[in-house]
Parts: C-alpha cells; sequence; structure tokens
C-alpha cells in the first residue's frame, strides 16, 4: 500500500473546496508539512496493525501519516465538512477505505470509541487539549499510550514534576493514568495558519492497572484542585475550605504523612491519592458509627 501525504497546495485547495477558514474558536491550526506529521507517527511509536485514535483530524495530514505507518485510525471530528470529506480524502491518496472510521462528535461528549484503539495520536486544538486528555483517559482504559501536539506551555505543564513552577493540576492529574514527557519540538512555520504559540509533543505510556477505584479518583482530584486554586498557600489553609477548617485539613494531612506546611506543588499524586484514601476511611468510620 502506498500512501501519499498532503501538501501546502493540497491541504488550501480542499478547504477552499469545503469552505472551511480555520478558526480560533476551533483551534484550528492545519499541519501542512509532511516531515512534521511524520515525525510524531514515530514519536508515538505507530506500529503497523495497531488502531489509532485520532482527535480532531482536519483535513487529514496526520491522519495519513498514521495510515502510512500501517496502522487504522479512528478520527474523531467536530466540523461536520470536515467529518464528511475525510474518507474521500484517504481513499484518494492510496488507503483502503475500511482502515478509517470517522466519528463526527464532539471529543468531549464522545462515551466510546469503535475498535477501542491502543493508542491516541493528535495535534489537539490548544483551547481544550488538556479537558480532550483528561477525558479520554478516564473514559477509555484501552489506550496504552499516545503523543499529542499542543501549546509548549500545556506540553511543560502536563509533563512537569513536583517541586517546579509549572507544576499544577494538570500535571497531578494526568500523572494518575501514568508517565508523561516531552517528545520533541515543532516550528510554527509547518502550520495553517501560523499559530502564536510554540508547539510541543508530549506522549504518555499508561501505568499498569488502575491507580485507585473511580471514587478515588475523583476525591483525588478534587484535593487536587482545591490545593491548587490557593497554590501559594500552605496546604493547611489551601484545604481548610474543604476539609472545614486549618484544624481538620492538618490533622488529615499529618495522618496522610503529609507536612500541613507544604505546598501544593510538593505533593506527588501518590500524595494526593493517600490523602483521599485516608479522607475516605474517616467518612467510612463515621457511617459506621
Amino acid at each position: 500500500m502506498t500512501v501519499t501525504l498532503l501538501g501546502a497546495t493540497e491541504i488550501r485547495r480542499l478547504a477552499a473546496e469545503l469552505d472551511v477558514t480555520p478558526t480560533k474558536k476551533l483551534g484550528q491550526n492545519f499541519v501542512v508539512d509532511a516531515n512534521t506529521v511524520r515525525k510524531i507517527v514515530q514519536a508515538a511509536r505507530v506500529q503497523p496493525g495497531e488502531r489509532v485514535v485520532e482527535v480532531g483530524p482536519g483535513l487529514g495530514s496526520l491522519t495519513l501519516a498514521i495510515l502510512e505507518a500501517g496502522a487504522s485510525v479512528t478520527a474523531v471530528e467536530i466540523d461536520h465538512r470536515l467529518a464528511a470529506r475525510l474518507s474521500q480524502t484517504v481513499v484518494e491518496h492510496g488507503v483502503p477505505a475500511e482502515k478509517l472510521t470517522v466519528v463526527d462528535a464532539d471529543a468531549l461528549r464522545i462515551t466510546e470509541l469503535p475498535g477501542e484503539p491502543t493508542v491516541l495520536v493528535a495535534n489537539l486544538p490548544y483551547n481544550v487539549s488538556v479537558p480532550v486528555l483528561l477525558h479520554f483517559l478516564e473514559s477509555f482504559s484501552y489506550l496504552k499510550r499516545g503523543v499529542v501536539m499542543v501549546q509548549a506551555e500545556v506540553a511543560e505543564r502536563l509533563a512537569a514534576k513536583p517541586g517546579s513552577k509549572i507544576y499544577g493540576s494538570p500535571s497531578v492529574k494526568a500523572a494518575w493514568y501514568g508517565e508523561w514527557k516531552l517528545s520533541g519540538t515543532v516550528s510554527r512555520q509547518v502550520f495553517w495558519p501560523v499559530p502564536n504559540v510554540d508547539s510541543l509533543l508530549v506522549g504518555f505510556d499508561r501505568a499498569e492497572g488502575e491507580r485507585g477505584s473511580e471514587e478515588e479518583r475523583r476525591r483525588t482530584f478534587q484535593i487536587v484542585d482545591a490545593a491548587f486554586n490557593q497554590r501559594r498557600k500552605m496546604l493547611r489553609q489551601a484545604l481548610s475550605g474543604l476539609f472545614g477548617s486549618s484544624a481538620a485539613a492538618s490533622d488529615i494531612l499529618i495522618a496522610a504523612g503529609v507536612a500541613p506546611t507544604a505546598r501544593g506543588e510538593d505533593l506527588t499524586v501518590e500524595d494526593y491519592h493517600r490523602i483521599a484514601q485516608h479522607v475516605a476511611r474517616i467518612e467510612d468510620a463515621v457511617v459506621t458509627d
């Protein structure tokens, strides 16, 4: 199977044919460089026979590069015009129609994916990148790894480790699911239109087994949000609203093995999970009594 990729001229022709003007509202910046989309696929370690989910395929640049690697693609596209045209584009470029499944829907609202893909590869719209990633990781346990292109600042936060200034709520929530690392740089010049922000590739490998139950995840994320909503404050103060008072927060933190004088950026995802588990034990004891 010989697959040809899209070039800048054809991308503009397709956009004109569909009367598509890239919009900031949908975060549309189309990649017009074949080497870049191949670089993304290589970073994601896509293998022949795998099924990949792509969010926001647009006109199909990255889609064709994934298919070129021998994978099948489930493409989730919110723009009806783009979703309707993608299958035709793929066939015109040498790919059998059955290798692509198009889901015409909002990625933030879908609850199942045809074919249960194990790899996520995407050029994510900057304005929804973190919510989309967390929704997919929460909803689709069969996703084992992935590489996404996002705004540089977002990528750095997702891969940040405790103790750094950019470590925050997205860092902890992403770490709940597995290990994250920066996977490459992307020039602004490979996009049409050229964005006014830099982009980076960030990749993840899902941890073996679930870290905790769904109830534990929700409780942990609630504590994470409270800690970082007032990130300059010590945890005993930042969590006082959640636990009733600074004194109550201090007692819970000490019992969970966390210093009440620590700040949100000092804790690992394991620390937050441990706090959540301790709170659950307290509540269970109250119910039992």
